[in-house]
C-alpha cells in the first residue's frame, strides 16, 4: 500500500477547535517565509505540512497511532500531511480530528482530542516534532508557546505544570521527589529496526527497537495468543514494586491443532538478575509449580520500570534464546511469548501500565549477521471468573520479599501532582479486574500491606 491518499475516500475534518490550526497549502509556506525564520511562528501556525516540509517527518504507512483507554489506532501519514486510517480507509486533515473521532469511539463524551499530544508518529508525540522545528527555526521564540493547547484536554495526557506547582506548594509529601524523576529519567529512544543493520559489539544492548508489525515482514502471525487476566494482574503487580528491572515466567498450554498458546499462570522470580547464586533455585521452584499444575512453560516477563516497553537489542537475543530452547531437538514448533511491561514510564496513557507482547523473527538466512526482528503480537484477554487463592498467595509472598527492599516504591509518595503511587497501582491493576467484582475486597488486605512497607 502506497502512501497516496484512494481516489475517493471520506474526508473527515471534525476536529474541534484545533482545526484551525491546519492552514491551506499556500498559508503554511507564507508563514516560511514572511517569518524568515526570524519572526515568530507559533505552535497553531505549525502544521504536518511544515514538518513534512523540513524534513521532520516523513510521510509512510502505519507510522502514525493513537493509544486510549487500552485502544490502538494506526494511521498513514500522506504526503500532503493528511492523515489515512488504517482500519477505514478514512482521510482526516489533521492530528486533532484523527484524535478526536477516535477517541469519541471508545468515549462519546470526549469533546476534544488534544490530536499533537496523543497522535505518535514512530513512537513519538508530534508535540515533541513542533517542539523540535521551534528550537531549529525559531530558536528566538518564546519556549512557554510549547504547551500552548497540548496540556489542557486530555487527562490521559496528565496535569498541567500548574498543578504540579500550586500541589507543591502545599508541601504534599513526595511531591518534589516524583516530579524531579519525571524530568531526570534518562529517556531511551525506541530506534527502528531498519536502521541496526549487521551486529556491532560498539551498540548499546539496552537501545530500544520499535516493533515491526508480521505484515510489514510479509508473514502472517503462527499462532494465536490468549492470556488469562489473573496472569496480567499478577505480572502487573510484580512490575509495580520495586524500580528495579523484575522477570518471570509464563505457565500455559500449546495445543498444535489449534496452534493456540494459552497463557494460564505467571510466576514471579524472587530473585534479584544479578544474584546468580539463588537464580537457578528459584527456577527450579517454579519448574516444579509448572509440573505439579500441570503446565508447560510458554514464556517470560520483565519490566521496564521507568522506560517504553518495547525490547532492547538484550531483550532480542534474550528472547531468541528462549524460543530456541523450548523448540527443543526435535525440531518441532512451539512458540515462546515475551512481554514487557512499562509501569513507571510517564508516556504511558494515565495510571495503566503498557504491557507489550512480542515475538523475534529470525534475521533472513542471506544475513546471519543481523538482529533478530522483534514483532508485536496479538494477544486475545481473557477475563477470568474470579482471583485464585494461588495469586493472591503469590502477590503476599512478593510483599514479603520486598518489604525491606532500598529500591522498594514508596506508595504514600506522588505518581503525579494528584495520583499517589497507591492510586496508580490500583488503576492499573483494576484494568485486569476478574469478573467476580469482590475482588477490590480481597486485594484490600495486600494494599495495606504496601502501604505499612517504608
Amino acid at each position: 500500500m502506497g502512501s497516496e491518499p484512494p481516489s475517493s475516500p471520506q474526508v473527515v475534518e471534525d476536529g474541534g477547535e484545533e482545526d484551525e490550526e491546519e492552514l491551506s497549502g499556500g498559508e503554511d509556506a507564507d508563514l516560511r517565509s514572511s517569518s524568515g525564520r526570524g519572526s515568530l511562528l507559533t505552535r497553531r501556525g505549525i502544521t504536518l505540512r511544515v514538518l513534512l516540509k523540513d524534513g521532520l517527518v516523513e510521510p509512510g504507512d502505519g507510522v502514525l497511532a493513537i493509544h486510549y483507554l487500552g485502544k490502538n489506532f494506526v494511521g498513514d501519514l500522506l504526503t500532503d500531511g493528511k492523515i489515512r486510517w488504517v482500519e477505514t480507509g478514512q482521510i482526516f486533515n489533521s492530528p486533532s480530528a484523527w484524535a478526536t473521532h477516535c477517541k469519541r469511539l471508545v468515549n462519546p463524551a470526549k469533546k476534544s482530542g488534544c490530536g499533537w499530544a496523543s497522535v505518535r508518529y514512530r513512537g513519538q508525540k508530534l508535540v515533541q516534532y513542533k517542539t523540535t522545528w521551534l528550537h531549529k527555526y525559531q530558536p528566538s521564540a518564546d519556549m512557554s508557546l510549547v504547551s500552548e493547547d497540548d496540556d489542557d484536554e486530555d487527562e490521559e495526557e496528565g496535569k498541567t505544570a500548574v498543578l504540579a506547582d500550586e500541589k507543591i506548594k502545599n508541601n504534599k509529601p513526595g511531591i518534589n521527589d516524583v516530579i524531579l524523576s519525571k524530568r531526570t529519567d534518562r529517556e531511551r529512544i525506541p530506534v527502528r529496526y531498519c536502521t541496526l543493520g549487521p551486529r556491532d559489539a560498539t551498540r548499546d544492548p539496552h537501545t530500544l527497537v520499535e516493533l515491526s508489525a508480521f505484515s510489514a515482514i510479509n508473514r502472517f502471525q503462527p499462532f494465536n495468543v490468549a492470556v488469562s487476566s489473573n496472569v496480567l494482574l499478577l505480572m502487573d503487580f510484580h512490575c509495580h514494586l520495586t524500580t528495579s528491572e523484575v522477570v518471570g515466567y509464563l505457565g500455559g498450554r500449546w495445543d498444535t491443532n489449534t496452534q493456540l498458546l494459552t497463557v494460564l499462570r505467571a510466576f514471579p522470580c524472587r530473585t534479584r538478575l544479578a544474584d546468580r547464586d539463588s537464580a537457578s533455585a528459584v527456577e527450579e521452584e517454579i519448574c516444579q509449580n509448572l509440573f505439579m499444575r500441570g503446565l508447560s512453560l510458554v514464556g517470560w516477563y520483565h519490566s521496564h520500570p521507568r522506560g517504553p516497553a518495547l525490547p532492547s537489542l538484550q531483550d532480542i537475543d534474550s528472547q531468541m534464546d528462549h524460543q530456541l530452547r523450548l523448540q527443543g531437538s526435535n525440531n518441532g514448533f512451539q512458540p515462546c511469548l515475551g512481554i514487557i511491561c512499562g509501569p513507571y514510564y510517564h508516556g504511558n496513557q494515565g495510571v495503566a501500565s503498557t504491557i507489550t507482547p512480542f515475538w523475534v523473527v529470525p534475521p533472513p538466512e542471506q544475513r546471519p549477521n543481523d538482529y533478530g526482528i522483534p514483532v508485536a503480537v496479538e494477544v486475545t484477554y481473557v477475563q477470568d471468573n474470579f482471583l485464585t487463592s494461588d495469586v493472591l498467595n503469590e502477590m503476599m509472598l512478593l510483599v514479603d520479599y520486598y518489604r525491606a527492599a532500598p529500591d522498594l516504591i514508596q506508595f504514600t509518595q506522588y505518581w503525579c501532582p494528584d495520583t499517589t503511587m497507591m492510586d496508580k497501582i490500583k488503576g492499573s491493576l483494576s484494568c485486569h479486574a476478574p469478573k467476580d467484582q469482590a475482588y477490590s475486597q480481597i486485594l484490600e488486605h495486600v494494599y495495606s500491606q504496601l502501604g505499612n512497607m517504608h
